[in-house]
């Protein structure tokens, strides 16, 4: 008997239109991994330019809408509003910690050419897997965001802390994808497909062993994801890893994989798993109580300022956890809405570390802040800005993306979760404000910090944290088009 031959993936090129911007990253990667062959090192500021046009030229081309909407690559890849969102987010997030490694790294001999290439690599594993509309699209996208964010994290070779950090990123991180293949193999199993909306077509015929499968590939799915977010109780690559990191790689591994990891839960449980929320919702609900009590109270306890960031980035994701388990359309677009904000939030706080940081002193703890406002009160103010976000104080960003997830919750009948949420949100605004007060009520003990040179630098930055401000008070367009992503 002769099979039918099998359609190729694309047949024209116009099919590849929504796939253009991964296509624009990726080709400049590699365009500009063969231009730092030629390139002196004195003038890699060349290919550090071009990276950051190259990201935000991509963003460009989502924001204007070149290629369109649509399935490609054999219905692999989709590209919807969702997409947009997060890709948006997560290009714009990546040029702005770019910028913020330029001097830093160069102050400390640790920027090689090799630095503005995985920072697209990453970005490109980041838009793959937000796209993802099946199994294997969505394991390429995740290994390549994967192993290109282990890299940066062990740039600084000759530190045994960075070391340390990436050692464990890598090992954690594998037996999270491992977690994760595994429970796609039985997804796999259950359903006979790959295709996320063909498994959920599959789910409403499979009954005894068929549905026990697929329950237990969907609960080693929770497992891996929750690994990904470093969710407590699988937190504990996280604070070392933002320690030991240099700071402008943890602004960046802070973020753009939390956009990653959303993009690859969204459409694991709503896509795929979809008709199973109900099954998902008491796991991802202990999740995230479990964060916000580990990661509030553990940050409660830092004097270092990038390992309280770090415990708090657990709690941000037990609030982000509130919108999956709540589910639907109001918790999916509460979710996307606070993941995007946390971003930005997060890009600013390391961001405020790199500013005030010099080759042999980093800014760390809390202490070096100490009086920042009798020094520079307009650096002060950004970080005031960034640190009452990120406590949720209104009128910042920060305030309406918990309200949204705390709905979101509500909407999934899940009062007690809630509550958990409020209860935390409350303890979790002690350490941040905390900063504030150091810096306008304290006295300082270390020489003075001054702010890392550079008007484009001091720009970038006064302007992600004025964000947080200015997006506070009118968050309605971005709350819009999240929901917009979800039929709202």
């Amino acid at each position: 008997m002769i099979s039918a031959p099998m359609t190729p993936p694309v047949r024209t090129l116009a099919e590849l239109g929504p796939i253009v911007p991964e296509l624009v990253v990726v080709l400049g990667a590699f365009a500009l991994l063969m231009l730092d062959l030629f390139i002196d090192p004195r003038r890699r500021v060349i290919t550090h330019v071009l990276a950051v046009a190259t990201l935000l030229g991509a963003a460009a081309l989502i924001v204007f809408g070149v290629g369109g909407h649509g399935l490609t690559l054999a219905d692999m890849f989709v590209r919807d509003t969702g997409a947009d969102v997060l890709k948006v987010t997560g290009l714009v997030v990546a040029a702005i910690a770019l910028a913020y490694a330029w001097t830093f790294l160069r102050e400390r001999n640790l920027y090689q050419g090799e630095i503005p290439v995985l920072f697209l690599f990453t970005a490109a594993g980041m838009m793959l897997l937000v796209s993802a509309n099946n199994l294997t699209m969505v394991y390429v996208g995740l290994e390549l965001l994967a192993l290109c964010s282990y890299a940066l994290v062990a740039c600084d070779r000759d530190s045994k802390l960075a070391s340390e950090a990436a050692m464990k990123y890598f090992v954690l991180g594998a037996l999270a994808s491992g977690m994760l293949l595994f429970g796609m193999s039985l997804v796999y199993g259950a359903t006979g497909t790959l295709s996320l909306p063909g498994i959920q077509e599959a789910i409403g015929g499979l009954t005894g062993e068929g549905r026990i499968l697929l329950l237990t590939g969907m609960v080693f799915l929770i497992v891996g994801i929750a690994f990904k977010f470093g969710a407590a109780p699988f937190h504990m690559w996280l604070p070392d890893t933002y320690t030991g990191a240099p700071t402008p790689i943890v602004a960046f591994i802070s973020s753009v994989p939390k956009l990653a990891a959303f993009g690859m839960t969204w459409r694991l449980l709503e896509t795929a798993l979809g008709p199973l929320h109900e099954q998902a919702q008491l796991l991802l609900a202990i999740l995230a109580a479990l964060s916000l009590v580990v990661g509030n109270l553990f940050a409660l306890a830092q004097t270092n300022l990038k390992r309280m960031l770090a415990y708090s980035t657990i709690s941000h994701v037990g609030f982000l956890f509130l919108g999956l388990a709540g589910g639907g359309q109001v918790g999916y677009a509460s979710a996307m809405f606070y993941v995007v904000s946390y971003a930005i939030m997060s890009a600013a706080a390391f961001g405020a570390i790199v500013m005030l940081s010099r080759n042999g002193f980093e800014a760390e703890h809390i202490d070096d802040y100490k009086g920042l406002n009798q020094r520079s009160p307009w650096m002060a103010g950004l970080v005031l800005c960034i640190m009452a976000s990120l406590a949720g104080v209104p009128p910042f960003l920060g305030f309406w993306a918990k309200l949204a997830v705390l709905q979101g919750a509500l909407a999934g009948d899940l009062l007690w979760l809630a509550i958990v949420g409020i209860v935390f949100a409350v303890i979790g605004a002690y350490y941040y404000l905390r900063v504030i007060k150091v810096m306008y009520f304290d006295t300082p003990e270390t020489a003075p910090m001054s702010q890392r040179p550079g008007t484009a630098i001091r720009t970038i930055f006064a302007v992600n944290a004025l964000a947080l401000l200015g997006l506070g008070l009118f968050w309605s367009p971005l709350m819009a088009w999240s929901q917009q992503a979800f039929g709202g």
